[in-house]
């Protein structure tokens, strides 16, 4: 009955050990719009900056 405990506790430290977040600076998430620029194979940044952007 020890043993079953023993095997219990150290399963669940080594699932609850392996939980890792990776935080981005800044932001949360968002890229630059030259970078975004990029990822799509736009010619223009001016789409994805939020300065050039025509308001609704």
């Amino acid at each position: 009955m020890k043993q079953i405990y023993f095997i219990l506790a150290l399963s669940a430290m080594l699932l609850t050990s392996a939980c890792y977040t990776t935080r981005t600076a800044g932001n949360s998430g968002k890229v630059p719009p030259g970078q975004a620029k990029k990822g799509t194979g736009s010619k223009s940044a001016k789409p994805f900056a939020p300065g050039q952007q025509k308001k609704n």
